[in-house]
């Protein structure tokens, strides 16, 4: 029990994490301010720069302490310094609300489709023995999905999977019944005599769940919808999606298949914390489950199956033709799995909020943070020192930079200041048309293909880091670094490489072929109605007719 008014604060203060986290999190809060107000003009940078290596901290920490709460104070303090303003974070979350929605509604539709995952992952995890091939299979899977639905959306599709496979390991080695929505994270409740396949199984899930979400960054980088800049960039650019894939697919196939062949050597060679397999006490246990539930499955249950199979087909059609917002087509999907499985009280409908809406807290959080690099335009330095560059060297450097800065901040966020400032210096005549399409291109790999570096750039990655999951696994932010290193190694010198040798001469090509359209300045104005038409397409319309 506490003897004092302060120790019982300091007990109060984050819970069970650590004292020296207590103490580092007040540390920050205490240093904040003193840079702000005690650097001059340079505080705000100062400051702003500060903040953004605190929040990083707390999401190395995620273990320790869930970064909602921590990040939440950084974020806070921010406003009320000054460092950005309530108007500014709103501005963030409603340019980001799809991605909100996604979150709340999607991953709540997963949620009940979870017994046709288990039964589908089930089939596929006990009828593949290679772990090198499941590994490209998962990977592949999700890169192939990515590129047509969204990342976060796999990622949540994996990662119930993962819990489903987790779940039906633990029923057994702590002799207690399987429930989906047991908790499943006390290790003294596994006998010592599975301790040893408990480490392997979650070494073979971590490896799993690894490929799979550079998978959906592989993919995901691909096409139109991918991911939400790939969407912001067509637009600017006045791209199709036909047109979008064949601009990129100089840098981006030839990074699809670096990122399959490192998952496949990864696997062979052992490295990084790959290569387990699943132990065969594991898989017996697993043929047992599948056995049993195919044995217990009534008429009932295979009706409800089907149903869930008929509403996967449903979203895949949705996502790919994107008939609504990505979240209204996951409010579609929580309504139609539950009319059609019988979910229809209350409580049994809450349940399927309680993975998401941490996170959705969290991402908030994170806008705040990104509000404050926005305000104080931490990154324009970088910027301004990449567009005085000429030639292939400034196509390459604008890969290096948007894959720098992705790395420590939100990949969408980067790319949407990059592009409107191309778009600006196009519009400007400070650089051709024929340039800004190539920079696009850049702009568009090096917020995908880097960012994989850390859970900051990909929201997949840190969905995947803060989800329910990740403690299960022993999956913390330096192993999820750790592990992404040989992909982000081998994927970014790849992507460099075609941008720096390949852009050029693949673009003359199809323009000679007539594959891509040769479009004009007045396509990106026309494109840009509603940003800078007034200011900017008016000025460019001037300076062709020759005005001052």
């Amino acid at each position: 029990m506490p003897k004092s008014i302060q120790m019982a604060f300091l007990r109060n203060f984050l819970g069970h994490a650590p004292d020296w986290y207590k103490l580092t999190i007040i540390a920050f809060l205490v240093i904040n301010p003193l840079i702000f107000f005690g650097a001059g003009e340079a505080g705000n940078t100062l400051a702003g720069w500060a903040l953004i290596l605190e929040f990083i901290f707390t999401l190395a920490m995620a273990l320790k302490c869930y970064p909602l709460q921590p990040g939440g104070l950084l974020a806070l303090e921010a406003v009320f310094m000054g460092l950005t303003s309530p108007e500014t974070v709103m501005h963030e979350v409603e340019s980001n609300l799809p991605v909100i929605l996604l979150l709340v509604f999607m991953v709540a539709g997963i949620y009940f489709m979870k017994q046709l995952l288990l039964f589908t992952f089930t089939k596929i995890l006990l009828g593949v023995r290679s772990k090198a091939l499941l590994s490209l299979l998962f990977s592949s899977v999700a890169a192939l999905l990515s590129a047509f639905l969204d990342a976060l959306t796999v990622t949540a599709v994996v990662i119930s999977v993962g819990v489903g496979f987790y779940g039906i390991y633990h029923k057994v080695a702590s002799g207690k019944a399987y429930h989906q929505d047991h908790d499943h994270s006390g290790d003294d409740e596994v006998h010592e005599l599975h301790r040893e396949d408990l480490d392997r199984f979650r070494s073979f899930l971590r490896s799993l769940l690894m490929h799979a979400a550079v998978g959906t960054a592989l993919g995901g980088v691909c096409t139109l919808v991918g991911e939400p800049q790939n969407l912001l960039i067509a637009e600017r650019a006045n791209w199709g999606f036909g047109e979008f894939f064949i601009r990129m697919s100089p840098v981006t196939i030839p990074v699809l298949i670096t990122g399959l062949l490192t998952c496949y050597f990864l696997e062979k060679l052992k490295w990084f914390g790959y290569g387990d397999n699943i132990p065969e006490n594991v898989r017996a246990i697993m043929e047992d489950f599948a056995k049993d539930e195919d044995s217990k499955r009534g008429l009932q249950a295979k009706v409800a199956l089907v149903m869930q199979g008929l509403i996967a087909i449903w979203l895949i059609i949705a996502l790919m033709f994107h008939l609504a917002e990505v979240g209204l087509i996951g409010l579609s999907v929580i309504v139609l799995a539950t009319t059609f499985t019988g979910v229809i009280d209350e409580h049994s409908i809450g349940k399927s909020f309680e993975e998401a809406l941490p996170f959705t807290a969290l991402l908030t959080v994170f806008f705040a943070i990104v509000a404050v690099i926005s305000e104080n335009q931490l990154f324009a330095p970088i910027i301004n020192v990449v567009l005085q560059m000429e030639g292939p060297h400034q196509v390459a450097m604008f890969y290096v930079a948007n894959g720098v800065l992705s790395m420590v901040s939100d990949n969408v966020f980067v790319a949407t200041v990059y592009i409107n400032e191309v778009a600006k210096a196009a519009l400007e005549g400070s650089i051709s048309r024929d340039t800004f399409d190539m920079l696009a291109v850049a702009i568009n790999t090096g917020t995908n293909i880097p960012s994989v570096a850390t859970p900051n750039g990909q929201a997949a990655f840190l969905f995947l880091l803060t989800s329910a999951l990740a403690p299960l696994i022993r999956l913390s932010y330096g192993r999820m670094v750790i592990m992404a290193l040989p992909y982000t190694i081998t994927m970014s010198i790849v992507g460099l490489v075609m941008v720096y040798v390949t852009l050029q001469p693949s673009t003359d090509k199809m323009y000679q072929e007539k594959l891509i359209n040769h479009h004009s300045l007045e396509d990106l104005c026309i494109s840009m109605q509603g940003t800078w038409q007034n200011e900017h397409c008016n000025l460019h319309t001037r300076k062709k007719s020759g005005g001052h």
